[in-house]
Parts: structure tokens; C-alpha cells; sequence
């Protein structure tokens, strides 16, 4: 299966991963969670206790049409396809590996700011 892993403080990347739920809760490093924050049928795969184990801050996800941050991800995490009709998760096509690309591709600096206000940083790639 072809996913696109975006890990912290590094540009994403496409790599090649066996279609098993060992294979993803290996590269998340631990039990997974799909969420689903995009309108086509992408999957974000990410470790399901990764904010409570404190790991690190890794992206921000935000609203469509206003840009502001509902979450951040914690942790690697990696997208690939959901079909609506399957219960399975597929490769990613070329399209989105290209398009998901440009969306994570500068990774960010998480900083606490005044009254428990989180300041995103854009980090040089």
C-alpha cells in the first residue's frame, strides 16, 4: 500500500507499507486511529493515545474555509486512501500523493502562548 508518512519537523514522504494492521500501528508506533478531516475519502492514520502520551506535536489541521486550528496531531501519522464501499484502506494515487504532499509539506514549531494559546511556527524545509 502506497502512503504518504509525515513525521514531525520533516517534509512528507511516499512510502511502500504491507496492507496489515501490524505494518500501520508500526509506523505510528502503537494502536491506530483514522480520522477523517478531508471531503474525498483520504484517511489520516494516527497512534489513538499520541496527545496523552505526550508525544511530539506534529501538524495542525484546519478548517477549510476559515484556516483555523481544530487540532494537532501528535506523532507520525500517515494518509491513505478510505473507499466508501471497502473496509479497507488502499494506496494513495499519484494525484494525492501530489496534492497531500503540498498540504503537509512544511512541517511546524508548536509553542504555548499567552493564556494557553498554542503559536504555530512554519519550520524551513
Amino acid at each position: 500500500m502506497t502512503i504518504l508518512l509525515i513525521s514531525p519537523v520533516q517534509s512528507p514522504r511516499k512510502i511502500t507499507i504491507d496492507d496489515t494492521l501490524d505494518a500501520m500501528q508500526r509506523i505510528v508506533g502503537g494502536p491506530i486511529q483514522a480520522v477523517y478531516p478531508f471531503k474525498e475519502p483520504v484517511a489520516l492514520i494516527c497512534h489513538e493515545e499520541g496527545k496523552l502520551l505526550h508525544l511530539p506535536l506534529n501538524r495542525a489541521l484546519r478548517s477549510p474555509d476559515t484556516g483555523e486550528i481544530y487540532d494537532i496531531i501528535a506523532g507520525d501519522f500517515f494518509l491513505c486512501a478510505a473507499p466508501p464501499d471497502s473496509d479497507r484502506f488502499e494506496s494513495l494515487t499519484n494525484d494525492q500523493l501530489e496534492q497531500y504532499t503540498q498540504v503537509f509539506r512544511t512541517p511546524e514549531l508548536f509553542l504555548s502562548g499567552p493564556g494557553g494559546s498554542i503559536i504555530v511556527l512554519p519550520l524551513p524545509v
